[in-house]
């Protein structure tokens, strides 16, 4: 059974590791993020959750439509600021005058 999700009042399929909506901008945007391993029932409903979750939309459950819970984030700023000093973060930071 193929995943259904709502976004922009939109509704979009995928099935078969693709996107069908009927909106192209909205098409071209879950087609970026489109996963083509997912091709159980399970990955189908696990991949829609999680484009439903990153545009803040609805998926089609059994039990009708609910909000889908934002996916965690990809990049943090601990990735990349030391964790004792995160004002030390960005890209030009060893240009920045050094308190003495």
């Amino acid at each position: 059974m193929p995943a259904r999700i709502r976004i922009y009042g939109h509704e979009a399929v995928f099935a078969g590791g693709h996107w069908q909506c009927p909106d192209d901008s909205l098409q071209a945007m879950l087609e970026a993020l489109a996963d083509p391993r997912a091709l159980t029932h399970e990955a189908e409903q696990e991949h829609a959750l999680y484009c439903a979750g990153k545009f803040g939309g609805l998926v089609h459950t059994p039990f009708g439509w609910e909000a889908a819970a934002h996916p965690e984030p990809e990049i943090r700023l601990e990735d990349f600021a030391p964790p004792n000093k995160p004002e030390r973060a960005g890209w030009l930071s060893f240009m920045r005058k050094r308190a003495r």
